[in-house]
This record gives structure tokens, sequence and C-alpha cells, in this order.
């Protein structure tokens, strides 16, 4: 998504999982928690979720959603849910599944976390960049010095900010605007990112 500035930002979804370090060896089928049910919804077996997004695109439109107990471990074996249609309801997600045709059997899946691969998120413009898919990018300055890695992100309401850790153990993490005015360029294929900033910012 671009402002009418043009400066660059983060895509929603912003999964829990944003603090996660980035699995190369996963790639597309890293799966990624968008939500969690918190109920039935209506008495046909309709469930609601609540998304972790402001902008629930990936719940609305991925055909499978994962489910996982509300303590397993990330990545942990998901039972798949059909989703025969989805739609906003306020702050929610309502949708019906195959399978789940009524409240008790909607209710009985009340607080499982809904996870979705990488793979099934809607494709984002040029300059757009999902949360996740900055995690783990190495950091380096016009200068060619490295920062670090970025291991979050935070929303301040008018942009993102980049976490990034140093290799220094003792190191204090950098926040960077991930704006046009800081970030030069994204390079996913390399995992890196380049800024306008210095080592002793």
């Amino acid at each position: 998504m671009v402002d009418a500035a043009g400066l660059p930002a983060a895509a929603a979804p912003l999964e829990a999982s944003v603090d996660a370090p980035f699995d190369a060896s996963v790639g597309a089928q890293a799966l990624h928690e968008l939500g969690r049910i918190v109920g039935a919804w209506g008495v046909k077996g309709w469930i609601k979720v609540e998304p972790h997004a402001g902008d629930p695109q990936t719940l609305l439109t991925a055909h499978t959603w994962r489910l996982e107990p509300p303590d397993s471990r990330p990545g942990a074996a998901a039972s798949k849910l059909d989703v025969l249609q989805a739609r906003r309801h306020g702050a929610f997600v309502v949708a019906q599944v195959r399978g789940v045709t009524d409240r008790d059997a909607a209710d009985a899946l009340r607080g499982l976390r809904v996870v979705v691969p990488r793979a099934e998120f809607p494709a984002t413009a040029p300059d757009e960049f999902y949360w996740v898919d900055l995690i783990g990018l190495e950091v380096h300055n016009r200068e060619a010095q490295c920062l670090g890695t970025v291991v979050g992100l935070l929303d301040t309401g008018t942009h993102a900010v980049l976490r990034v850790r140093p290799s220094e153990p003792d190191g204090d993490e950098r926040l960077i605007p991930f704006v046009a005015a800081y970030v030069d360029d994204v390079d996913l294929a390399a995992r890196t990112l380049r800024v306008d900033w210095g080592l002793d910012y």
C-alpha cells in the first residue's frame, strides 16, 4: 500500500508470527496465524473469527484454513477446514465451512487458531510488503555497513517501524521508520534491505 506521499508501507495482515524468524526452508508453505475462532455465528454452523489484522483479506480469500490448538507451537500439525464462503461482520470475519452444519459444532471450534500458508496470501503491489516477509531481512545502510536483522515491526498508526537487532549481543535494537525517506530498497530474493541510517543513530 502506498500513501499519498508515495511512501512504501508494510501490508496487512499483521500476524501473531511477526516476531518469529523467517524460515527459508519452509518458504511459501510457512503457516501464519491470522485469527482465532471466538464462537458460533447464527444457528447453521457458521463460525466467527477475530482477525489479527485490520484488513483480514487473506481470511476472506483463502479456500482452506488450518486450525491449531491455542497452546500448540507454530507450525504444528493442523486440521483443515474448507471455506465455502467468508465475509466481514463488523470487526469479525464469519465463515461457512464444509462439515460444520450446526451451532454446537461451530461453537466446539472456539479458541482454535486459524493459520494460513504464506503462499495463499493475496498478491501485493510492487511497493507493498507483508510484515512476515520483512522478518529476517539483513539491513545495510548506504555505506554497506550491516545494521542487523529485522526481528519485528511496530505499528505507530501512521507508518510501520522496523525493529532491527544488531549482531553484537550487547548492541541496542534500532527502530527505523519504514518510509521512503529512510528505506531505499527491499530485496526479498536476496533477503536484504537498504536504508539511509547511520551506525550511530
